[in-house]
Order: C-alpha cells, then structure tokens, then sequence
C-alpha cells in the first residue's frame, strides 16, 4: 500500500483524526503551534497524505476569508497548517497537499492567500504563488492596523486564471482573529 491523499471538510472528520491532525502539525513546527493556530485551519477543506501503515504524514487546510483591496471585499482561500512530519520531510507530500489545496481554492475563490515561513516560501514560489509587494493590514477591533511584518511573508495565488489584486491599487485589508492575523 502507498501514500494517499485525502481531502475532507472539518465536520466530516471524525476527533481521532483531528488529534492526529493536530500532533502532526506540533511536529511539523517543533512545538510551536498554538491553539489559536490550531483554530485558524478549522472550517475549511483539510487535504492530508496517510502513509502505508495509516498515518498521517502530512497535512494543509484551505478556509475563506474575507480580504478587502481597492475597495472590493474578496473571498479569499487561505491556506493554513501546512506540515510534514519530519520523518517524511523532502518526499513531496507538501506538493501534494498544496496540490489539492490549489484545486478547492481555484474552484470556489477569488484568489489563494498564505503567509509562509521563510522554510516554506520555497515551495510556495516553485508551486506560482506571488510574494505580495504591497502593504499588509487588518480591520482591528479599534480600526485598521499596519502589519509591516507580514510584508516580506504574504503570498498570493491567481484562482483559476483570475488577476491578482495589484499592489499599486492598495493595501490588502484582511479580517480580524485572535492569535497571529496572517
């Protein structure tokens, strides 16, 4: 038996597979997951490769958020949780995960949106997702904030052929959450 590839929404999967889920992505970022991270990835659509023996290796989630640019409010796909275990690191599986990822937010958004860290943004650029060259924001519970440190970290992604907003037009504006807004 090989690696599969699954994709399901958060309601269809059942609390033991989140757990795994969840350890998957404690292990992928060497602890450093919170509960807010955890949080930001539910809701959407999980792809997530199982080995031969049924565990998961690798995980990612697709969920809509709202983005406004040059005064139109998008919905957006962003891309959360994205980890391989590290006992599978450097096979693809991050490519497949992405891959179906890719898929849900061409079919159902206006553009894909992520923040990488500086380990992953290679695959993102190989996979033809764009750094964002513009200014970051947030709506925040006392008005707009600048997020400068996002900046350098934003990505984006045509869905489906679409334009991608043009950093010349303005800000992105996102909407607000606790924990880390990108």
């Amino acid at each position: 038996m090989t690696d599969r590839l699954r994709t399901a929404h958060t309601y269809e999967l059942k609390p033991a597979i989140l757990d795994e889920l969840r350890a998957v992505l404690h292990s992928a970022f060497d602890g450093d997951f919170s509960d807010e991270d955890w949080e930001h990835g539910l809701g959407g659509v999980h792809a997530y490769v199982e080995d031969a023996d049924g565990r998961i290796a690798a995980h990612g989630s697709v969920i809509m958020r709202r983005v406004v640019h040059a005064g139109h409010a998008h919905r957006v796909g962003y891309v959360e949780g994205v980890g391989v275990r590290p006992d599978r690191r450097r096979q693809g599986l991050g490519g497949r995960v992405m891959a179906a990822l890719e898929e849900v937010i061409d079919g159902a958004y206006d553009f894909g949106a992520l923040s990488a860290s500086d380990e992953g943004a290679p695959l993102y650029r190989e996979r033809g997702w764009q750094l964002w060259n513009g200014r970051v924001e947030a709506y925040g519970p006392r008005g707009v904030i600048h997020l400068p440190d996002e900046e350098d970290s934003t990505f984006l992604r045509p869905a489906a052929g679409r334009p991608l907003p043009a950093a010349e037009r303005g800000a992105l504006l996102f909407d607000w959450r606790d924990g880390d807004l990108l």
